[in-house]
């Protein structure tokens, strides 16, 4: 399938879900459609909460949208590293090509959009080669045809941080300059990531939702876990652990993605209480149109925040 197919076929798949969406009222859930104002575990830390917590998933398979082989472009390579417990799952990544030089690179691990990794989502990574980084994009638990069952912004936040381990010990690499960004579902993840770890100097999501009890109730479809359990859609919301960033974030998103407004301001209100060092911003244009300028400013940050 190509890149032009894929997108045509999620954008295809998004519209016909946020139809139905409206029409539906999660199980235990009823029609909260926002996170409470207090969240009960707003002081917990969400790395610890990971530690104790593990996802009942009542649905097990692959990542829910189509796929194209993962053969690495032509100014990338392909490498493996290991997730899951004990290392059991073997999964891909897109590494861009690079010199060592002899003093060490800055790295930006990017989580790209949708459920799915192509050649449409590593064509937007030449800024960060052209600044200067290496940059690693990996394919998670049950997508393109991998190994692994899909959770949902859940057990993906492990392959993560493995990710992350594996690009911080690539030769070459400065591990004290690892970033993390990426976007729409990748900017949910990169929330939940630098929320989970002090690996990263600083995070910069893209168009991501910090509210999965908002995003799930729009895209029912993708939910695999229990959802009469009120805390699996704690476990995946930003705005219910926002005192965990571990690093300075950067919260962006469209112009034309205005639904965005109250959560990223709100995520940022309840970061702020606890001293976290957060930003947010618009960039003008919609989901894809802003990416571009939205990838300009996350370098801009990275760079002012290694300075």
């Amino acid at each position: 399938m190509t890149t032009n197919d894929d997108n045509r076929f999620l954008r295809q798949r998004r519209a016909l879900l946020a139809g139905i969406a409206g029409a539906l009222v999660l199980p235990g859930i009823g029609h909260a459609f926002d996170v409470p104002a207090e969240p009960r575990l707003i002081s917990r830390d969400y790395a610890r909460v990971r530690g104790h917590f593990k996802t009942n998933l009542l649905k097990k398979g692959p990542a829910p949208d189509r796929y194209e082989s993962l053969d690495a472009p032509s100014n990338a390579d392909r490498i493996f590293y290991r997730s899951g417990y004990g290392g059991e799952l073997e999964l891909v990544a897109w590494v861009s090509q690079y010199k060592r030089d002899r003093k060490p690179k800055p790295a930006v691990l990017f989580l790209h959009g949708g459920n799915a990794m192509g050649l449409g989502h590593w064509n937007l990574m030449d800024p960060y080669v052209d600044a200067g980084f290496v940059v690693m994009m990996p394919a998670l638990r049950g997508e393109n045809g991998q190994m692994g069952n899909f959770s949902g912004f859940y057990d993906e936040v492990d392959d993560v941080l493995s990710a992350a381990d594996r690009l911080a010990h690539l030769p070459g690499v400065d591990q004290n300059r690892l970033f993390i960004a990426g976007h729409s579902i990748g900017g949910t993840l990169t929330m939940l990531a630098s929320m989970s770890s002090h690996k990263f100097r600083a995070a910069a999501p893209i168009s991501g939702n910090p509210d999965a009890f908002r995003f799930f109730n729009r895209y029912p479809q993708d939910i695999r876990f229990d959802d009469r359990n009120a805390h699996e859609f704690e476990v995946r919301t930003a705005l219910c652990y926002a005192q965990s960033f571990k690093c300075p974030v950067r919260v962006v998103h469209g112009t034309d993605e205005s639904h965005f407004n109250d959560r990223a301001g709100l995520l940022a209100s309840r970061a702020r209480a606890a001293g976290v060092r957060i930003e947010t911003a618009t960039v003008t244009g919609n989901h894809t149109s802003a990416l571009p300028a939205e990838i300009a400013q996350s370098i801009h940050f990275f760079q002012g925040v290694s300075a």
